[in-house]
């Protein structure tokens, strides 16, 4: 599909934006004019939501495949829920970036600021530079890569999924985990209760290489390390003392 839809939020509300993306923009890929052959290829809608200017709940809940490009910096809760569609921030981020996003990609150009990726069942969130603290909170499946460093408290209660940090990770890194994965490029600064360092298998190298080529980020994968959950905190013991 060649045609652009330009959508410039100096002239609408963010809510007039996403009735659109919510209602109209699932039509254009089963209009007449998008053949039986560009369907079957992958062609989709293409939408540049232009002066973001920080704004917050841009292309939330979206629901059709398409590829969405915001120019600028955005402000919190963006691209959340977002399931099938392709969301390209060409900018920062707030708070909350592709939070419970369910499938399709939602990739940052810059940084983004705390729980990006909170609770994600599906789905890739790429943050091509540094992401803050508590990245991947509660993460339920989604796979994240981060191309710089994460915060502290990063994957804090992440229950399934994978975290790929090619820089630093803060203090208390997958404190609470379950069974997600962390694997790190950098430095950690520190563990959180019940994550531990483990060996990396020729299982892991190889998971590590896919998510970095999906995101576009070259690094060396057999030069990160895996972190998982020690186990020990799945079930509440009387003579522990409250200690974990």
């Amino acid at each position: 599909m060649d045609r652009v839809i330009e959508l410039d939020l100096t002239r609408l509300t963010v809510r007039e934006l996403n009735h659109y993306l919510h209602h109209e923009l699932p039509l254009v890929g089963q209009a007449s004019s998008l053949s039986a052959p560009q369907r079957q290829a992958g062609s989709l809608p293409h939408v540049q939501i232009l002066n973001p200017n920080g704004m917050h709940n841009l292309a939330v809940g979206l629901d059709a495949p398409a590829d969405i490009d915001i120019l600028g910096h955005a402000g919190y809760f963006i691209a959340g829920m977002n399931k099938r569609a392709n969301v390209t921030v060409h900018g920062n981020v707030g708070w909350s970036v592709a939070e419970n996003i369910m499938s399709g990609t939602v990739r940052v150009k810059g940084c983004a600021s705390e729980c990006a990726g909170a609770s994600a069942h599906g789905g890739l969130l790429v943050i091509e530079e540094d992401a803050s603290s508590r990245c991947g909170i509660s993460l339920k499946g989604c796979d994240i890569v981060v191309g710089g460093s994460v915060g502290h408290m990063s994957a804090f209660m992440a229950q399934a999924g994978t975290l790929v940090v090619c820089g630093d990770a803060g203090s208390s890194l997958g404190d609470s985990l379950y069974e997600a994965t962390i694997y790190v490029g950098g430095k950690i600064h520190s563990l959180g209760a019940d994550a531990q360092e483990e060996p990396m298998t020729a299982a892991d190298v190889a998971r590590v290489s896919d998510l970095l080529t999906k995101s576009g980020i070259a690094r060396d994968p057999k030069s990160f390390k895996r972190v998982a959950s020690k186990r020990s905190l799945y079930h509440w013991h009387s003579d522990a003392g409250q200690e974990y």
